[in-house]
């Protein structure tokens, strides 16, 4: 098998983690690189630091792909007397791609907060803050029995008609359409000012609202007759499969205490460890995960009705508040267990890999990955408040 080009590889990470997912703030994307260059090993790595780029160019890697943006803020220079101009030199010097998916990659199906769930044993995952799935519209077209076949084919072509991994979807019935052309009508069947009788197709087929006009277009330039009868139909919204985070259940009960070790055993170690708040001996099944920083989502994770809420970087006011409240209203859950940034995002990178190995095959390519060995953690000590008697 050959290498892919370093677009292809972009359009294969782009299909798993859509940039129109991304938060309106966000940068995402393909940083450095040219689209041309091929592409046969790629480094995996929550941080885009110098640590990262130097374990990336001894081991030869084309691509570095990260979680963390290098550019999420603007900067007016990337002379290398800069840290961030000094890392982006090195890259364009030694021919090494940098590419991020940030919060695309947090709201994707196998994005960072699946990664999270299954590395914590979670089942039955929802996401819990679900974006909108695209608003649908329903096209409802009537037209002659022997045209049902072609005007399919022409919304299809479209864009009509495509349900998840399906396309051209769509529902006939038929029955009886009767109408009489005025004498300035110009009509396919009949004759003026005399009823006429056709049997039809009744023909249903969604689209994206977006598409409208698009495919009303089409239906009236496939659609004989000069007067197409048809509805649009706008249909309700409902909650898509994506969006941030994830709430699942355990394989069965345990306490808070135990599920604190359990999330400590499946994450990277850290100076920080794990942190919880909340009754040791609470009762915890259902649990919610956001990776990275996730206390403004509190909201959410009451109203999914969760036992405990793992994320990382807690502040101390949104956490107090929260379990003040708990307290308050006799509810005692969710409980919080609080872990570092670095670490809660890490069990998305093995998956992604993985991912884009098979995705690459697929494609008739190769590429070897490998996720980096270098903790991006920030913190380095930490020391422990001295026991009181």
């Amino acid at each position: 098998m050959t290498s892919p080009a370093l677009a292809d590889v972009v359009r294969l990470l782009e299909r798993r983690y859509p940039p129109s997912t991304a938060e309106s703030w966000d940068a995402v994307g393909l940083v450095t690189g040219d689209p041309t260059q091929p592409v046969r090993r790629v480094l995996f790595a929550v941080d885009p630091v110098a640590t990262v780029v130097d374990e990336a160019t001894t081991w030869g890697a084309d691509l570095v792909v990260t979680h963390h943006p290098l550019l999420l803020r603007p900067v007016h220079s990337i002379a290398a007397t800069t840290f961030k101009g000094a890392l982006l030199h090195t890259l364009v010097r030694s021919g090494t791609a940098l590419y991020t998916a940030h919060t695309n990659a947090d709201a994707a199906t196998g994005g960072v907060n699946d990664a999270l769930a299954a590395a914590l044993g979670l089942v039955d995952t929802v996401p819990l803050d679900p974006v909108p799935a695209e608003a649908l519209d329903k096209h409802v077209v009537f037209v002659p029995v022997a045209d049902a076949e072609r005007l399919v084919d022409a919304l299809a072509a479209a864009g009509a008609g495509a349900i998840g991994e399906y396309t051209r979807c769509a529902w006939t019935s038929t029955g009886q359409g009767t109408f009489t052309p005025s004498d300035a009508a110009s009509p396919t069947i009949g004759s003026a000012g005399e009823a006429s009788h056709v049997v039809e197709a009744r023909v249903e087929m969604v689209a994206p609202r977006r598409l409208r006009s698009s495919v009303v277009a089409a239906m009236r330039t496939a659609h004989p007759y000069e007067e197409p009868a048809f509805d649009v139909l706008e249909l309700a919204p409902w909650p898509g499969s994506t969006g941030t985070g994830r709430v699942g259940t355990l394989a069965g009960p345990t306490t808070l205490r135990a599920f604190a070790a359990t999330v400590a055993a499946a994450l990277p170690a850290t100076v920080q460890g794990v942190r919880f708040a909340g009754d040791p001996d609470g009762r915890v099944e259902r649990v919610a995960v956001v990776g990275g920083s996730g206390d403004s989502f509190f909201d959410a994770v009451r109203a999914s009705g969760a036992d405990a809420y793992v994320t990382a970087d807690l502040r101390h006011h949104p956490t107090s508040e929260l379990r003040e409240r708990a307290d308050h209203e006799g509810s005692a859950t969710p409980y919080l267990v609080d872990v570092a940034h670095f670490a809660s995002e890490w069990p998305w990178l093995a998956l992604a890999a993985h991912a884009l190995e098979q995705d690459a095959a697929a494609a008739g390519t190769t590429v070897e990955t490998r996720v980096s060995t270098v903790s991006t953690d920030p913190w380095t000590g930490r020391v422990a408040s001295p026991e009181t008697a």
